[in-house]
């Protein structure tokens, strides 16, 4: 009987929706004031619905990962030092 090659690897801990957020602001880019994004173009890279987006952002910014900034009369969001010293342990 054949196995299957992929059942050998470990997808690793299971990360909270909002900690997969992070992780994706992350790897966008988005992690100082100047390259802040908007809750559309944010949506746009996740592929996440805005309802649960806004959630998963207000709940980082709770949590001291996430800033919101204004800018130019726009919403946008960046990791904070916490967030990508937090996304680093996850990585390590």
């Amino acid at each position: 009987m054949r196995r299957d090659p992929s059942s050998d690897f470990s997808s690793g801990p299971e990360l909270s929706d909002e900690l997969r957020l992070l992780c994706m602001l992350h790897n966008i880019g988005a992690t100082a004031s100047e390259r802040s994004l908007t809750l559309q173009q944010i949506s746009e890279w996740t592929r996440m619905e805005t309802p649960a987006l806004r959630s998963y952002l207000q709940k980082l910014i709770e949590l001291g990962y996430v800033q919101f900034i204004q800018i130019e009369g726009m919403d946008k969001y960046h990791l904070t030092l916490d967030g990508i010293r937090k996304v680093l342990s996850i990585y390590s």
